[in-house]
């Protein structure tokens, strides 16, 4: 299942962390659709208004992948905020 990211800055994130030269200023609002599949990340980049049009459902394929290595976290649901297991008000040492 593919998701759909449309907050710019999170889309320059992913491009600046992936090593990529990719040029969004030839998109009136880019949508960055991925889905992560073992290690690696599959994506496109799609106008908004395209996508809304023939929905999200219909995006059959993708034109790029990245190892998810270089991806940021948000981008995979598997890892675990690391800071909910410490307890600040623990005072034993």
């Amino acid at each position: 299942m593919y998701i759909a990211e449309r907050d710019k800055r999170r889309i320059l994130e992913f491009f600046e962390l992936s090593d990529k030269n990719y040029n969004l200023r030839k998109y009136t609002k880019p949508v960055l659709v991925y889905t992560v599949e073992d290690d690696l990340v599959k994506y496109s980049i799609f106008e908004e208004d395209i996508l809304n049009r023939y929905g999200l459902e219909n995006v059959d394929g993708y034109d790029h992948t990245e190892n998810v290595a270089f991806c940021p976290d948000w981008m995979r649901d598997d890892i675990d905020d690391f800071d909910d297991d410490i307890d600040l008000d623990d005072d034993e040492l």
